[in-house]
């Protein structure tokens, strides 16, 4: 390897660190925020946040690493531009293609690595970060007695406190409520002053109440849908010198949930998984068009027995595979059976129209139509369902589908970013964080753009899915070898001189003419 490329690639590896590791981290402080008050408050420990972060980090990778290639090649050729190391290199018989040689195979290495990250990590850390967020939003959030406000985050349980001391624990003026018989207000507990603290690791809280009341509110031999009169309610007073009650904590606690649940999700796959999902939908897809063509036999009873409908080849052969499997050894008697030919006999073609002349001439009796109207609710009823099924099947079949080219378009996306970056960085001829981080800036708006448009528009069916998600690569590579050529012509896109010989090249060219004076 020359001294010259070592000193590219030594000059591309320190940015593209720094950039990476800002990139990862505003990604993930701007997807975190949504989720802010889902975990403020819960009194999670430090490393169930740091496993949030870390796993949530992880799923940022593959729009942090194209970013970050793109803002890293634009400074590192944009600060050897600037220094006119560059023209050093361009002096030396090297031209600018072959200098992006070496970063450009270290860009493919990336690309590699993003394919693996986006088809084995991503999907792992999505499942364990989603999961685990779905757990922190069942978590009720933290034991924190206000003053003066009832609290109601035990279950059937509410408690006021007049005044809390400095030290947590001490309490004044303490009125309970409790639900637990469901019965209402009935039971209720007044105490001067108080002590509340956890037991057993958290898992329960400990109230020390002094010097109170505990009253009851009931009925005397009343029953389960029994009506009691107002001559039989009790109320028992009972004072107290101290008393201790324990509440389960249990609900405060973070339950994990089986995470197989959380499997089905199209970001927790990877493309294998993707590509079965796929197949299974396009299985249903295929059974719902095969039952299309049977309900002719199974709702049509009489009219049109003998019509027959034109079955594309791709059912027929779905059929033949569906058959070998299931190993069906009777014949298949339908239009779209492969040895059946609906040619009636002349006898039945005879009797057919005999019973048809006489049920048209004679009159339709109630049962009859009633009949009729049912097999008619009956089909309406049917198509629908079977038309309902078919767009949930496409639609799942298009996210999933979607998903399977993000993961390989999210990886191209680091070959096109650098197409853009390296070739930019050395007509702009600036480095450092100011003009880069501008373009940088620009151009991944514009890919993300691209991305969540075409994505909109799949799943729509206005374009297909590979056109949506791999048009912002092709357009973006498009512009990057622009940028390539012009960079190679030395050209100065960005000069002010530059355009202004443009325009007075223009005026010359299509500016008015002075009309020549006749002569005399």
């Amino acid at each position: 390897m020359r001294k010259i490329d070592k000193l590219i690639i030594k000059s591309f590896v320190g940015p593209f660190i720094l950039t990476f590791l800002v990139v990862v981290f505003i990604l993930l402080l701007q997807h975190m925020l949504k989720y802010f008050d889902d975990i403020i408050g819960k009194d999670l420990g430090w490393d169930v946040v740091g496993t949030l972060l870390f796993y949530f980090a992880v799923f940022m990778t593959p729009l942090a690493l194209p970013l970050a290639i793109l803002l890293s090649s634009l400074i590192t050729f944009g600060n050897l531009s600037e220094h006119f190391e560059i023209t050093a290199i361009k002096s030396l018989g090297i031209s600018l293609s072959r200098s992006l040689v070496p970063i450009f195979i270290m860009v493919i290495g990336l690309t590699v690595f993003a394919f693996y990250v986006n088809n084995t990590w991503v999907p792992k850390a999505a499942l364990e970060a989603y999961s685990l967020l779905y757990d922190i939003k069942q978590k009720k959030p933290a034991l924190d007695l206000q003053e003066g406000a009832f609290y109601g985050g035990i279950p059937d349980i509410s408690i006021k406190v007049n005044k809390k001391f400095p030290d947590g624990a001490s309490l004044k003026d303490v009125i309970i409520y409790d639900h637990r018989g469901q019965t209402g207000n009935k039971k209720v507990t007044i105490a001067d002053s108080g002590r509340m603290y956890t037991i057993f690791n958290e898992q329960y809280l400990k109230l020390e109440l002094y010097n109170g009341y505990d009253y009851t509110e009931g009925s005397e031999g009343q029953n389960i849908g029994q009506q009691v009169s107002n001559s039989q309610e009790t109320l028992q007073k009972t004072h107290f010198g101290k008393m201790e009650i324990v509440f389960d904590l249990s609900s405060f606690g973070l339950a994990r949930t089986d995470k197989r649940w959380f499997q089905g999700n199209r970001i927790m796959r990877s493309v294998w998984q993707l590509d079965d999902d796929i197949d299974s939908l396009n299985t249903e897809i295929k059974q719902n068009y095969l039952g299309r063509y049977n309900m002719q036999f199974s709702l049509f009873t009489f009219h049109r027995k003998g019509d027959t409908l034109d079955v594309p080849k791709d059912l027929i052969a779905f059929k033949r595979y569906r058959d070998s499997l299931n190993k069906v050894n009777n014949p298949y008697r339908s239009p779209f059976a492969l040895d059946f030919t609906p040619v009636p006999s002349d006898s039945i073609g005879a009797a057919t129209r005999k019973v048809s002349d006489s049920l048209f001439t004679s009159d339709f009796t109630a049962d009859e139509i009633a009949i009729a109207l049912n097999q008619t609710r009956t089909l309406k009823a049917t198509l629908l369902n079977m038309n309902t099924n078919r767009n949930t099947y496409t639609h799942e079949r298009a996210v999933f589908q979607i998903q399977w080219h993000k993961i390989l378009a999210n990886s191209i996306a680091c070959i096109v970013m650098f197409l853009i970056g390296a070739p930019l960085g050395s007509i702009i001829k600036k480095g450092g964080l100011g003009v880069p981080v501008i373009f940088s800036i620009f151009f991944f708006i514009l890919f993300y753009l691209f991305i969540s448009t075409g994505e909109k528009w799949a799943l729509q069916e206005k374009i297909t899915v590979p056109q949506g998600i791999w048009a912002a690569d092709v357009i973006l590579a498009a512009i990057g070898l622009i940028f390539l050529r012009q960079a190679r012509l030395d050209a100065r896109l960005f000069d002010s001189d530059y355009y202004r010989v443009v325009v007075e090249k223009l005026k010359r060219r299509f500016g008015a003419k002075t009309p020549e004076l006749p002569a005399g």
